[in-house]
């Protein structure tokens, strides 16, 4: 005898105006079961006839597939647009994701688990007492309605897990209070965009811009000291894959990065959570890998990207760090390493131990301390490069001990006197922008669908 569902038709497509969303469209007389087993496999009723998979984890396509295969075997005609087709069939990794050891299949059952975590949350079964924010991660505690067992959640999107368990609401809260206080807000935290993206999904196919975007924000082309900090990671990322003579060494701890040559004699360290005022990096040069260091240098996590450019182009000079430990910075060096100021026509003071350079507008200086510089072990800064309302309270600074090499500060001199670079916003607010950036988690996989995608 011929099922009811045999009378049905089923066709899969991508939604129109969502990444990775599907839609399924029924006909024929058997629609009230094909639309049961359809919302089985993750769908949702968007009107009548049409149904609509959005998730948190963009693996739609794959999950259609799955729905496809089980309509086909319970006799429904099933079509899947081209494509569908070809989406179902590409393979794709996240970037940078936070769990490398997972097998492809291990990350989407992780997504999945927080996929049901999402559901249960929106459909009310998982009612959220309160949110906070964990370094720069989201967390949450809630407890399910159903069992009243009560759960600490940590992360957003594909990336939310449970991390502990309560017996009771009163125990899950004093203990989220005890870690949170200074940020915890009650409810659940606002939506993230790629939860907005999916509600939107789920109740539109309409593929009008609701609102035009707004144009892209054409920089402006200013002095290099004065332009945008960028993104200090993707700065050092782009600066490894071009020099295979170094090499990037992660510590126990996320939030720092060491670069290494492989002569071991020069060594960066990348502060990644820094604050924007605090060192974010540090050079090191040593004589040999076992000895005490020659020299140093540090900047802070505000500094320009095109300083910091000039500055790791320099390292990556074949010897360009070489110096010698018997000679700190006397009249030749200081003359050297100045020369692109005095022929730009800086501004040339003493004050004591300090000499000072200042461009004519005053807004970027140089300073070099004459005491420091005799120091062999000093924690002064023999050099301090700043820019900003004054040496005091500077938008950024770069600072180098005695021993650093002429050629190293001539070259971020001559970038101070004659170098440019883009900035998109005012000073105060490109500071702000910088800050934002250095407080990112650096691993942390994207929350939408920012993928590097692997063909089959």
């Amino acid at each position: 005898m011929t099922t009811p569902s045999a009378d049905a038709h089923v066709r899969l497509d991508a939604h129109p105006t969502h990444t990775s969303a599907v839609t399924a469209t029924i006909t024929g007389p058997g629609q009230n079961l094909a639309r049961a087993l359809l919302t089985a496999s993750g769908f949702e009723a968007l009107n009548e006839d049409t149904l609509v998979m959005a998730r948190i984890d963009h693996e739609e396509p794959y999950w259609a597939g799955e729905a496809a295969q089980a309509l086909t075997a319970d006799g429904f005609t099933t079509e899947i647009t081209p494509q569908l087709r070809e989406a179902i069939d590409e393979e794709w990794t996240w970037a940078n994701y936070p769990m490398p050891w997972c097998t492809r299949a291990e990350i989407r059952e992780v997504s999945d688990e927080a996929q049901k975590i999402y559901d249960d949350i929106r459909h009310g079964r998982l009612l959220i007492h309160a949110h906070a924010e964990d370094s720069g991660t989201r967390v949450a505690v809630g407890t399910y309605r159903d069992s009243g067992k009560s759960v600490y959640l940590h992360g957003e999107n594909h990336l939310r897990q449970i991390a502990d368990t309560f017996g009771s609401p009163a125990q899950a809260l004093v203990a989220f209070e005890r870690l949170h206080a200074d940020t915890m807000r009650p409810g659940p935290a606002p939506a993230t965009g790629t939860e907005r993206a999916a509600a939107q999904a789920r109740t539109s196919l309409d593929t009008r811009a609701t609102e035009p975007e707004p144009p892209a924000p054409r920089p402006e082309i200013v002095p290099a000291y004065a332009a945008d900090a960028g993104d200090h990671d993707a700065i050092l990322d782009q600066f490894l894959a071009a020099h295979g003579d170094w090499e990037k060494w992660r510590t126990w701890s996320d939030d720092t990065t060491h670069a290494i040559h492989e002569s071991q004699t020069l060594r960066i360290e990348r502060v990644h959570e820094a604050h924007p005022r605090e060192t974010a990096w540090t050079v090191a040069a040593y004589e040999t890998p076992v000895s005490d260091r020659m020299w140093h240098l540090t900047a802070t996590g505000t500094t320009p990207a095109p300083v910091l450019q000039t500055l790791l182009h320099h390292l990556a000079e074949g010897d360009g760090w070489d110096t010698s430990i018997g000679s700190p910075a006397g009249e030749k060096a200081v003359t050297a390493a100045t020369k692109p100021l005095a022929d730009a026509g800086w501004k040339h003071t003493l004050d004591g131990r300090w000499i000072r350079w200042m461009n004519p507008s005053g807004d970027v200086g140089v300073q070099f301390d004459a005491f420091a510089a005799q120091q062999q072990n000093s924690t002064l800064a023999t050099w301090t490069i700043w820019a900003g309302p004054s040496i005091d309270h500077p938008a950024w600074t770069l600072t180098a001990s005695s021993y650093t090499p002429s050629s190293l500060l001539a070259d971020l001199a001559d970038n101070l006197a004659h170098g440019t670079g883009p900035r998109l916003a005012s000073p105060h607010q490109t500071a702000r922008h910088s800050s934002q950036l250095t407080t990112a988690r650096p691993i942390a996989a994207p929350t939408g669908a920012v993928r590097t995608r692997l063909r089959r």
